[in-house]
């Protein structure tokens, strides 16, 4: 099972950022080349990016952490380029910026392919987190999810969405409710994860709290984080709490026990247990035990 519960973006040109992220303890270590990277900077952070996704995958502080990079959009010309200069055996995968459709992905799966035979690598090896940021992408979300088997994961950008629809971002986000909540139900749908836009209030983190709080019950996997000192309380948020493994457990005694008795149902505290929530705290119990095992 992997694990997509915390990615931070560092920037792919600033050596010193990057050194620093050997140790964050987040799931994905995002090397940035498209938002964070100013134009003039752009080819010259390529060789950067190549040498550290090898460092920071050596370095890594636990052999489950991942490295990526997310890489311009397909119509800056730069991607193709990105891809062939960091693509190599410590490469997770490649996050892609503002995609709007199957086209897109499949292009991306094919010019991932093509980096694949240059390097040497078994082809599909590269993994793909395309964006969800515009109108278009919106309305083509499980689509995008389901055309390319690289595709492991969904992720909401509610910047370049807001931005999209000419519309203003507010700290209370009533105005990216609508394809908040659509991202994760069709990462779903397409069997990939989802993971929720940046909290851009990185010096509050009781706001961040809330907000992750609100992210998991929308059915969110992970979300991104833009400052290190958001990692910590994205994974506890986005991990199974002692109480919640505590209370699956008993969800599952009772359901053996029913079962031993010949009954299809069982109750724990005056709740009715039955096939949905006995398979949900099993997959509760399996996600713990993927957390202890992954470090």
């Amino acid at each position: 099972m992997e694990l997509f519960r915390s990615l931070i973006f560092v920037p792919g040109n600033q050596p010193k950022m990057l050194g620093k992220a050997i140790s964050f303890d987040a799931d994905i270590i995002m090397v940035d080349l498209e938002d964070s990277v100013p134009p003039a900077e752009k080819v010259s952070a390529r060789e950067v990016a190549k040498e550290w996704v090898a460092k920071l995958a050596k370095e890594a502080p636990r052999p489950s952490r991942k490295i990526m990079v997310r890489v311009n959009s397909l119509d800056t010309g730069l991607t193709q380029y990105e891809v062939a200069a960091v693509a190599g055996p410590e490469l997770y995968g490649i996050s892609l910026g503002k995609p709007e459709s199957v086209w897109d992905v499949r292009e991306a799966d094919r010019i991932l392919g093509a980096a694949e035979a240059s390097a040497s690598l078994e082809h599909g090896s590269i993994k793909l987190i395309p964006w969800i940021e515009s109108a278009k992408a919106v309305m083509a979300t499980q689509q995008m999810g389901e055309a390319s088997p690289r595709v492991a994961a969904l992720a909401f950008g509610a910047e370049d969405y807001t931005n999209d629809m000419g519309i203003q971002r507010t700290d209370s986000g009533e105005e990216v409710f609508y394809p908040r909540a659509g991202v994760p139900v069709a990462a779903r749908a397409a069997g990939v994860a989802s993971l929720d836009s940046p909290f851009v209030a990185f010096r509050d983190p009781e706001a961040l709290r809330r907000d992750v709080q609100v992210a998991r019950q929308m059915g969110y996997t992970g979300k991104f984080a833009i400052h290190p000192s958001q990692i910590e309380i994205i994974n506890e948020l986005f991990s199974p709490s002692n109480d919640e493994i505590a209370y699956a457990r008993q969800v599952v005694e009772a359901w053996n026990r029913a079962e031993a008795e010949g009954r299809g149902s069982a109750d724990l505290d005056g709740r009715m247990i039955d096939v949905p929530v006995i398979k949900r705290a099993q997959n509760l119990l399996e996600f713990a035990d993927a957390i202890r095992a992954q470090g």
